[in-house]
């Protein structure tokens, strides 16, 4: 239920007829508003509520949508879309067919630039002011980043060329000293060092990229804001306002445990308690990755982990906890992480560097030259491949499969399961000679006692899961899993590649001499993927099957369960054993 000042908000003009008590009232509202409906629907909680102020402070004192506002990353953005004539849809957040989690050009015009990602916020509003003063437009452009995006070499890259410009730009220092775990790195501890003390103009380090700072301001407080925002409006060019905020602000359980809280499951609105829901018999596959590399690093000294700020995501904390100087969080600094992991690996390292599929996008150069190029063995270890849920597309990890295997030296593996997974960390530190990503997805897996003895991988040859005459299924990942259920009863064969580069080329010769159709299927795209991939090499050895590729089409998915999402490309059992069941048709007459 909305309460009695927000629900006559409807736009950012609306509040800015409110003095500063009602603005404080307000703060409340929303706040109220989004632990009510996180409670229940879920979502990014912590980062949102410890901007409630400071969205109020930003609409009030700016024109808005005239004056453009970006925030980085869009876990902030929940308090902004609230205010910006979403809070009566607020609840479909994240939801099929609802508003996105993030910020969205096509959403709302108060929606400046989409930030799914972190880091990208300064660039995009300095490309947006110098287009503005190139056009006469005398607007204002303001980046809101936290303190652990800032940190990203993106961002230094684009304050560096910010203070070359006279640009009318704020960058506004979002700091509460976490991102989704502790910050870490020397400008964390160098925007720590300063407290609550008022205007500094002379901060020597945005000195030397010739940007005024104005700092450390109380990130709370709305009259502060307020009164600081138009105090920097009248300054031409571009500034830097650092704020201090507490992730989770005004609920207390968020305030104290602000990992837990970054994204939590249901929780109780009015104590902030998490629901405890009975506990899956089966294991996350993030932790089967976490709680096997730590058993590996146990017995193996060489073993070393990397990740970009994604310890807990990526359950590293299982192996921090016992082995603390073998995990290196770089912060949000993907390509850093990568050239990082080649460098221990030239020493001879045995190096895990694990991030999400999405976020591997933003190293690729350094996985070209910096690895591939010197076929140096890093062992990438790619959680979030596929289809990932309400984050949507931003976070789809659907691309890797293809970006991945135009690579020289590459190895792709794709488990179907927890054993395979848990096989191929092993074998991989007892020798491992090139580059291998090895991609699994979010969410449980299907085996209950996958922490068995370790057994070596050491055939790349595809699997045969299923005997049958009319119709060869051939696929890779946890996909397998799907359609093992699909095509129950029906008389086809099924095979599962876990390698596919090097692709098993027999296999695929034989498939191909039994077999008139042949139907790949894979949770990755369907341009340069896997089905692409038994394309190619077909066509190289001139084969004439009906080839019917399934995977994600050509398209950027929305948000929504993985059920829903699945349902949607044809990629649940139904839709499987539908296409099969079509073909089948087709083959009989």
């Amino acid at each position: 239920m909305i309460d009695d000042i927000l629900k006559n908000i409807n736009s950012p003009k609306d509040l800015r007829g409110l003095n500063i008590t009602e603005l404080n009232l307000l703060a409340n509202d929303i706040r109220k508003l989004i632990v009510n409906t996180l409670a229940i629907k879920q979502g990014h909680l912590g980062a949102s509520l410890g901007v409630v102020e400071l969205t109020i402070a930003l609409h009030y004192s700016f024109d808005t949508p005239t004056d453009k506002l970006i925030w980085d990353v869009g876990h902030q953005a929940y308090a902004h879309k609230i205010l910006t004539g979403r809070k009566d849809v607020f609840e479909t957040n994240r939801q099929w067919g609802g508003i996105s989690g993030f910020p969205k050009m096509s959403e709302s015009k108060y929606d400046a630039f989409g930030t799914g990602h972190s880091s990208t916020s300064i660039s995009a509003a300095l490309g947006m002011a110098i287009a503005d003063k190139l056009l006469g437009n005398e607007n204002h452009h303001i980046a809101v980043i936290g303190d652990a995006s800032v940190a990203s070499g993106m961002a230094f890259e684009a304050m560096n060329q910010a203070g070359t410009t006279n640009a009318n730009l704020i960058i506004v220092i979002n700091d509460n000293q976490i991102a989704i775990d502790p910050g870490v790195g020397a400008f964390k501890e160098y925007l720590n060092s300063k407290g609550l003390k008022g205007t500094n103009t002379e901060d020597c380090f945005f000195k030397a990229f010739n940007l005024p700072y104005y700092g450390v301001t109380d990130g709370h407080s709305i009259s502060e804001l307020n009164l600081t925002f138009d105090k920097l409006k009248a300054i031409k060019g571009v500034k830097v306002l650092h704020i201090r905020t507490i992730k989770g602000k005004g609920l207390k359980r968020a305030e104290e445990n602000q990992v837990l809280y970054h994204a939590p499951a249901n929780f109780d609105k009015d104590t902030g308690e998490i629901i405890v829901k009975s506990k899956s018999e089966y294991t996350k596959y993030q932790d089967v990755f976490g709680k096997t590399l730590c058993e590996l690093a146990d017995s193996n000294p060489k073993i070393v982990s990397i990740t970009p700020s994604m310890i807990s995501g990526s359950s590293l904390n299982y192996m921090q906890d016992k082995h603390p100087d073998r995990v290196f969080d770089v912060g949000i600094c993907e390509p850093h992480a990568m050239t990082l992991s080649a460098g221990m690996v030239s020493k001879g390292l045995t190096v895990y560097c694990a991030m999400y599929s999405t976020f591997l996008q933003r190293a690729y150069d350094q996985i070209i030259h910096d690895v591939a190029l010197q076929n140096l063995p890093v062992i990438f270890c790619i959680d979030r491949a596929g289809l990932v849920g309400e984050d949507g597309a931003t976070h789809h990890g659907v691309f890797d499969i293809a970006f991945l295997r135009l690579i020289p030296n590459m190895q792709i593996f794709c488990p179907m399961d927890e054993l395979e997974l848990r096989n191929i960390l092993y074998t991989l530190q007892l020798s491992n000679q090139s580059p291998i990503a090895i991609r699994y997805p979010r969410g449980y897996g299907q085996i209950k006692d996958w922490q068995k003895e370790f057994q070596p991988i050491v055939s790349k040859k595809a699997k045969q899961l299923k005997c049958g005459k009319d119709i060869a299924i051939i696929s890779t990942g946890t996909i397998a899993n799907n359609i093992t259920k699909a095509i129950e009863g029906l008389d086809v064969s099924h095979y599962h590649f876990a390698y596919i580069k090097p692709i098993d080329a027999d296999s695929i010769d034989k498939i191909a001499s039994k077999y008139k159709t042949i139907i790949s299927i894979e949770d990755g795209t369907v341009k340069g993927g896997f089905g692409s991939e038994v394309s190619e090499y077909m066509h190289s050895k001139d084969y004439k099957n009906k080839l019917v590729i399934k995977g994600v089409p050509d398209e950027f998915i929305s948000h929504g369960s993985v059920e829903i999402l699945y349902n949607t490309i044809g990629l649940d059992t139904d839709g499987i054993k539908e296409t099969v069941l079509t073909q089948l048709e087709y083959i009989n007459g």
